[in-house]
């Protein structure tokens, strides 16, 4: 088939560019003709909660990424729309995960699907943002009534699909393993190049931090007095989106300052290997949820989870096979940690992981989108 991707790419950083360049690499792997379509502006600066939107590492050479959608200009959609329009490409897949982007992409996929040719996919990682907003409904709608055929990644967003488009194909299939970071390396290699404590046990919490990620909830579980004085640390690894304060004085007034360790900057791709790598425990202490790319790279990199129940994360994580799913709440956070150490579960839960991570597939998504492409 022949693809445009419309969505985040390189050179933009994160789990959405690095999950369409990876998709993309796959489609390539099956003979698909693809090119992606990205931003030539994603965000206006003072939209943008981090340092930079973009990376700084090596961009891969095997896929053809076009800067040319810009989110806040309608003439720009308009001759995005008719571009891909004459293209004609069979399926314009199209990366969806915040109502902001409803009327860039709403747009140019009615422009695109005039030629009556092309059919509008949609990769769905929300429907109802985390943070809400008034216009969210509004916007998300424009958007849903564009599209043909929808992939979802969680039976969560799945329902929220629901509200806004009832009569179009829904394939429900798994986010994919990120499976492109490499290697794990031998772990003194990774506590030398973080200057951790051989002696020491780690718990990982990784990627962006904002409120309802629930670090807060961590730290609180953290200082648990079971927990105390048994050569275990907390790393933190990842950008702050929000002010860190509240986490500094937390950690502070908990007296966890020689335990909660900050790498506070976004971790580039050949970091992640690093930290994944010391990792005994990756916890996802969220208060809401769809699916996450963290789980995935956990998953890859066979380390056992913590997540709470909250949106799908309950679907990805089995209990007690692959680590814990509890509520968001510091007693049952800390519970569960308490119960993985005292009872040395590392082994028998990376063995879980270890069967569990077949399920993740690329090949899966691809097939999914092909699916629903037929049932259009």
């Amino acid at each position: 088939m022949k693809i445009i991707s419309l969505g985040p790419a390189y050179p933009y950083r994160g789990g959405l560019a690095s999950f369409n360049d990876r998709l993309s690499t796959q489609f390539i792997t099956e003979a698909h003709n693809i090119e992606i379509f990205t931003f030539s502006l994603q965000y206006p600066k003072f939209l943008f909660p981090g340092k930079t939107q973009f990376t700084d590492g090596p961009g891969p050479d095997n896929l053809s990424i076009k800067r040319n959608v810009n989110s806040i200009n309608p003439l720009n959609w308009i001759i995005t729309g008719l571009k891909i329009r004459k293209r004609k490409p069979d399926i314009l897949l199209i990366r969806f995960w915040l109502p902001f982007m409803g009327p860039c992409f709403g747009t140019i996929a009615r422009l695109a699907k005039s030629n009556r040719h092309t059919k509008v996919i949609c990769i769905f990682d929300n429907v109802v943002p985390h943070e809400k907003r008034t216009s969210d409904k509004i916007l998300t709608r424009y958007f849903t009534n564009s599209i043909d055929g929808a992939i979802v990644m969680s039976r969560t967003v799945l329902n929220d699909l629901a509200i806004f488009r009832e009569k179009i194909p829904v394939i429900l299939s798994p986010h994919p393993l990120f499976d492109n970071y490499g290697a794990k390396i031998e772990r003194k290699d990774a506590l030398s190049k973080l200057n951790l404590n051989s002696e020491d046990s780690f718990i990982l919490f990784f990627g962006f931090i904002r409120a309802y990620k629930g670090l807060d909830l961590l730290i609180e579980a953290f200082s648990d007095k079971r927990l105390r004085n048994r050569n275990l640390k907390l790393i933190v690894a990842g950008e702050f989106y929000e002010d860190d304060t509240p986490y500094r004085d937390l950690v502070k007034n908990k007296n966890l300052e020689s335990e909660v360790i900050f790498f506070d900057h976004f971790i580039r791709d050949n970091e992640v290997p690093v930290f994944f790598s010391v990792a005994d425990l990756v916890v996802q202490p969220y208060r809401s949820a769809t699916q996450s790319g963290v789980t995935q790279i956990a998953f890859y990199f066979e380390i056992p989870m913590l997540v709470t129940d909250v949106g799908g994360l309950r679907e990805i994580v089995a209990d007690h096979k692959c680590g814990y799913v509890v509520e968001p709440e510091t007693e049952a956070i800390a519970n569960a940690i308490v119960d993985f150490f005292d009872n040395n579960r590392k082994e028998s839960f990376t063995e879980g992981v270890r069967q569990e991570k077949e399920k993740f597939s690329w090949d899966k998504m691809t097939k999914a989108i092909g699916e629903v492409y037929k049932n259009i």
